[in-house]
């Protein structure tokens, strides 16, 4: 089974922070995910949601433009 929380040292690989910095940043994200009403674990977060706020439009970018791409070759 894929693991769907990541820890501080993927969040640090991942950004290219600091550990602190990605402390702050995995605090952020539970805090969001908690006033949505998701249960939170000190020190990691979803995989899923780093990756939709982190990367998210980038990746959605780059999925459209290989469509296109595809469509017209």
């Amino acid at each position: 089974m894929a693991t769907r929380l990541i820890s501080v040292d993927e969040v640090c690989e991942q950004l290219g922070v600091s550990r602190a910095y990605a402390y702050k940043v995995i605090r952020n994200l539970n805090d969001e995910l908690a006033r949505q009403g998701c249960l939170v674990v000190k020190g990691k977060v979803s995989a899923e949601y780093f990756e939709r706020k982190y990367f998210g439009a980038a990746k959605e970018n780059h999925k459209e433009q290989e469509e296109e791409n595809h469509d017209v070759g």
